[in-house]
């Protein structure tokens, strides 16, 4: 399906020194548009598929996804792929080490995305809710509730935010990057225009990329999203109806001695 590549760069989400991310909120986080936001919003499965694509040729070699069964993107809600696409995904794309075999062998839906494979990245599973975007006024914690926590918009802004100047610190090569706390990270910009191409003809600059990978990256955090928002609006209508109805039977039982004029 997907043709991993061999990419030696540690993606640009991690910190200079130490390999561990930072939160967001020191840079400049833009406010991005996705479909899963606001109480009725949903995953549009093709740009999970599309995330999933960019994920396997842009970040695979380094970022692991632990917390992730390759099963789940059969899942309805997510990538919804079906199970033979499933098979197909995970034995062309990752091998995994079996303790019974002693030895590494071609995944399977059962299996877990892999760890990390290149040392100081961090796992991409939970990267979208463990990165707050949004902060203030004051950490009051406002913009949060009007535009969310900002995990995604946090990771779309990194990846889109490098501007082209770099600087040479003790040895090492720095990338300015206007949504990375300090200003400054070691990593070079791991997506580029037109990088992956997409079968279906979607628009594949540094934008459009950046986005789709950003929204997988939350459903990897947040699978069950659709569930809850479903359970969330169904105990909000089953308890509009039932103020209706002890309003209405209040009304009811009152009724009578309200109507009796006293003394």
């Amino acid at each position: 399906m997907f043709k991993k590549l061999a990419i030696s760069a540690v993606a640009a989400l991690t910190l200079s020194t130490g390999g561990a991310m930072a939160a967001g909120g020191a840079g400049y986080v833009k406010d991005v548009d996705f479909s899963f936001e606001g109480p009725f919003g949903k995953f549009d499965e093709a740009q999970l598929q599309r995330g999933l694509q960019v994920f396997t040729e842009g970040c695979a070699s380094c970022h692991g996804l632990q917390y992730v069964p390759f099963r789940t993107l059969g899942d309805e809600g997510g990538p919804h792929f079906s199970e033979a696409e499933v098979i197909a995904y995970a034995e062309q794309n990752f091998e995994v080490y079996d303790e019974a075999l002693d030895d590494f062998r071609p995944a399977k839906p059962t299996d877990h995305f892999p760890v990390s494979g290149f040392e100081g990245a961090p796992d991409l599973s939970l990267i979208a809710k463990n990165r707050a975007g949004f902060h203030g006024p004051y950490g009051t914690g406002i913009n949060q509730l009007v535009k969310g926590m900002g995990g995604p918009e946090y990771i779309y802004s990194v990846l889109t935010g490098y501007t082209g100047e770099t600087k040479e610190e003790a040895g090492t090569l720095f990338y300015e990057n206007k949504a990375f706390p300090g200003g400054w990270i070691a990593m070079p910009p791991p997506l580029s225009d037109e990088q992956v191409e997409y079968a279906g003809g979607h628009a594949n600059d540094l934008s459009h990329l950046s986005k789709d990978v950003s929204a997988f990256l939350m459903w990897t955090a947040e699978p069950k999203m659709m569930d809850r928002k479903h359970a969330g609006l169904t105990g909000v209508i089953f308890l509009t109806v039932l103020s209706v109805l002890l309003y209405l039977t209040n009304k009811r039982i009152w009724a009578p001695i309200k109507g009796k004029k006293i003394g």
